[in-house]
């Protein structure tokens, strides 16, 4: 805590630091001369690819991916093409960038997993420099040939070159270049001496940066902030313009007094305010130039390279890995020498508390008195964050947990929540794990990407421990972390499928958000089909398990657990799999061995596939279902002769089925079809006369209504013809219900009189006066009569106030029982005869 500030160097208002993350575990004889280096950033891995020590031709470059820390984590001998340029993805995967313009990609283990090109041309012209970079859109790629023409691919994912326009005047390599990201389009910003171009899609434009030195006669190189939002330039004459990547707004110009053209130039973000600085390298020399023009000299001891980060930069070299950053407010307002701040006062009354002095309650009070005490918490939890040194933490932890004794009404989440956060940071910073993140980059990053990454990593035991320390809900956290454990487990074929399958049961038992399948697909991408077969049987769900066995031609084992599923639609994808696959004979063999799936696939064929179905009949000797086959064909066809011909293979299957009575009923059905069929051909008057009208009544009675209504209506027949004899041949079999449906078809022609009187004289007056009702006014009273009801005939005489009806009805009615029924008539009579 006493030398906190001791590496603290000032540039304008603000502090500068250099923190050494780690002493590298890497042993690099030459440290990184003759490297090829990249690393990737938010603490990303590093890969070198080192030129052979023997200068012969069968020597070949050395590749070794290492951790941030040094830690090894793949090393391999290089024998592709000539590499220009290294890169990672947002992923972390790596790319290797080919002179003739092949871009290999592996993983970070040194797995290849594919490659691409950057086109034809590229590849005849060959790569002259080559960037990568990072867009909304993705990890893209920037190449220049030794045509001098430039390639952009903004997603190496999904891959779409752009070949951009020629600039003015280049011929060779440009003096510098670098790639920006504006309104969500990747463009090339080119020096060619003194002249500066923007190259897009269709254009090359030339531009000017206000304010640049005259002195300058040619930009050597050029940088863009880690967030594309600022730009720098540096100049043959050793000044340094900087400015916004839109060349509209210059922040400062710095004379460095270097004239040497730099190594590597990046920004380096400031939290305190927006304009951030900018840091130079040269072979043993680091300076940091601000918008204020004052510089900060470090003499460096090795080669290095620069990772620009979200909020500074990290320095890499032989021996040692440092991050340089602006010093964050909190910490500067808690330890700059005699600082009054909250948090610094706070602090120190924490430490006199630890003494047991007197002094710590004379600083709570000089704080309290100026009503700072919560944001002196605030500090000290903030400051904790941003340092990397795990005691100094603890100490500003323990001295905001001091002060919030003090407050009532203090939320108790940010402190809660950065502790949580740095055990997780100190536990990826470990050397052995090699991921230095900052607070303010592991924010950024979210705890998901953090989480992929260890993963990626392949340290399972850590992500787990993460995601159950931070309560992370198990979708995200364990059940992803062991799926991808089991995923990578499948791949190692050294082990026994039965040991794999066991462990990985073992592992994941019934862990929530997990699917059998997808592990047992990734054990059959990788050729292990016996595995996956074994992952599959751990498999609850039956929909995830048919597909795969089905990709895997295990088809007949698909088919059982679709059934065991009983799910119809799952049978059926097998079933239509199945017919597809076999041939017509195997496959109804297989169906007869499944006896659901062949009930399910003849409902099928019922509604879909006719032949097929009569197929099946044939093949299992089914002759009643045969015959049904044949009769309901028989319904869909138009033509006589055919419906004729397929009744007749109906009765040879119904005989052969010893099923008289289908037999019997479908040769009556023929009989009459014959007999309908000689009635087209003749159609003659006679026929129309009488037989015609015995056919009709002969159907009816047979109650084949269908025929007979086909006939009334094929021949004309008269409306009122075909009504009473309809009417009298129900009578005749005194089918009351059919009369009565037939009565509520339509309108009758005939009336609804005919309806009463036929059931009158089967002796039936209860059907009879359900008519009466709908009988003609003029008729009612005749009705009421026909069914015995001098009432309800006395009432409609009555109304109408007709003499003769009143006459008739009197006529019916007897002195002795209807005395007062005949008084009334004769009353009515009198009235009528008077009008």
């Amino acid at each position: 805590m006493a030398f906190v500030t001791a590496n603290w160097n000032p540039l304008g208002e603000a502090f500068y630091r250099k923190i050494e993350l780690y002493e590298m575990g890497w042993s690099l004889k030459d440290g990184l001369r003759e490297c090829l280096i990249s690393a990737a950033p938010y603490g990303g891995p590093i890969a070198l690819l080192k030129e052979p020590q023997r200068r012969s031709p069968s020597a070949r470059p050395q590749m070794e991916i290492y951790s941030s820390s040094g830690v090894t984590l793949a090393n391999f001998v290089w024998k592709s093409g000539v590499v220009i340029q290294l890169g990672w993805t947002v992923c972390d995967d790596l790319l290797c960038i080919q002179e003739d313009g092949t871009i290999l990609i592996y993983d970070l283990f040194g797995n290849f997993k594919r490659h691409f090109s950057m086109g034809n041309e590229v590849g005849q012209s060959q790569v002259l420099e080559a960037k990568v970079f990072h867009s909304p859109y993705g990890t893209g790629v920037a190449i220049v040939t030794k045509a001098s023409r430039f390639t952009l691919a903004t997603n190496i994912d999904d891959l779409k070159l752009r070949r951009l326009p020629e600039v003015p005047g280049l011929t060779g390599a440009p003096s510098c270049w670098a790639v920006i990201t504006q309104d969500r389009q990747s463009k090339v910003l080119v020096a060619n001496g003194a002249d500066l171009f923007i190259l897009d899609n269709a254009v090359c434009t030339p531009v000017s940066p206000p304010g640049l030195s005259p002195q300058a006669t040619s930009i050597v190189n050029m940088c863009v902030s880690f967030s594309y939002k600022y730009l720098a330039l540096f100049t043959d004459s050793g000044h340094m313009w900087m400015g916004s990547t839109d060349l509209k707004d210059k922040l400062s110009e710095v004379d460095t007094k270097v004239r040497n053209t730099p190594r590597q130039m990046a920004w380096c973000p400031r939290q305190k305010s927006r304009e951030p600085s900018v840091v130079i390298m040269w072979d043993r020399h680091l300076l940091v130039a601000g918008v204020c023009k004052d510089t900060i000299s470090y003499h460096l001891d090795d080669d290095s390279v620069l990772v620009p980060e979200l909020d500074g930069v990290r320095i890499i070299n032989g021996t040692h890995h440092e991050l340089l950053q602006e010093v964050p407010a909190a910490c500067e307002e808690i330890f700059k020498i005699a600082s009054m701040a909250p948090g610094a006062l706070l602090l120190e009354a924490h430490k006199e508390y630890e003494k047991e002095s007197q002094k710590a309650d004379e600083y709570l009070r000089e704080i309290k008195e100026q009503n700072l005490l919560g944001e002196a918490v605030r500090q000290c939890v903030e400051a904790a964050g941003h340092e990397h040194e795990a005691e100094t933490q603890k100490t500003l932890q323990r001295a905001a947990s001091f002060g919030k004794c003090f407050l009532s009404n203090f939320p108790p989440d940010p402190f809660v929540c950065m502790c949580r956060d740095l055990r997780v940071l100190n536990a990826v910073r470990d050397y052995t794990v090699g991921i230095p993140l900052t607070h303010t980059q592991f924010r950024q990053m979210t705890i998901q990407v953090l989480i992929d990454r260890l993963v990626y990593r392949k340290l399972y035991p850590l992500a787990i421990e993460i995601c159950r320390y931070l309560k992370t809900p198990e979708y995200q956290g364990v059940s992803r972390v062991l799926k991808h454990w089991a995923c990578c487990k499948v791949q190692q074929k050294e082990e026994a499928d039965e040991s794999i399958a066991r462990a990985i049961s073992v592992k994941l038992g019934e862990t929530p958000g997990i699917s059998y399948s997808e592990i047992a697909t990734k054990a059959y991408e990788c050729g292990r089909t016996e595995l996956a077969i074994k992952l599959l049987e751990y498999e609850p769900r039956s929909g995830e398990q048919v597909p795969l066995l089905l990709k895997m031609k295990r088809s007949q084992l698909a088919l059982s657990k679709a059934i065991e599923s009983g799910d119809t639609d799952l049978v059926y994808t097998v079933v239509t799999y199945l017919k597809n696959e076999m041939n017509r004979g195997d496959f109804f063999m297989t169906l007869r061995n499944q006896p659901v799936a062949l009930s399910l696939y003849r409902q099928f064929c019922k509604h879909q596939e006719q032949d097929t179905l009569k197929d099946l009949f044939n093949q299992d000797d089914n002759h009643q279902e045969l015959g049904n086959f044949y009769v309901r064909n028989s319904y869909q066809e138009k033509r006589l002769e055919a419906r004729i011909g397929l009744l007749q293979s109906a009765v040879d299957e119904y005989n052969k089925a010893k099923n008289e009575f289908a037999a019997k009923a479908t040769e009556e059905e023929m009989r009459l079809l014959r007999f309908q069929k000689r009635l087209e051909e003749e159609k003659s008057e006679c026929l129309l006369g009488f037989s015609l009208h015995d056919t009709i009544s002969t159907l009816l009675s047979l109650g084949l209504h269908k025929h007979a209504e086909q006939l009334y209506k094929d021949f004309r027949v008269p409306d009122k013809r075909y009504w009473w004899l309809k009417l009298t041949t129900l009578a005749e079999k005194e089918d009351w219900e059919e009369i009565e449906k037939f009565a509520k078809s339509k309108k009758s022609p005939i009336g609804y009189l005919p309806f009463v009187e036929v059931c009158v004289k089967r002796h039936n007056k209860y059907e009879a006066k359900k008519y009466v009702s709908k009988v003609t006014p003029d008729q009612k009273v005749k009705a009421h009569l026909s069914v015995g009801d001098l009432e309800g005939a006395a009432d409609t005489a009555i109304e109408r106030r007709n003499e003769g009806e009143i006459i008739t009805v009197l006529s019916r009615c007897s002195p002795a029982t209807d005395r007062s029924l005949i008084e009334r008539l004769h009353r009515a009579k009198a009235t009528a005869t008077k009008k």
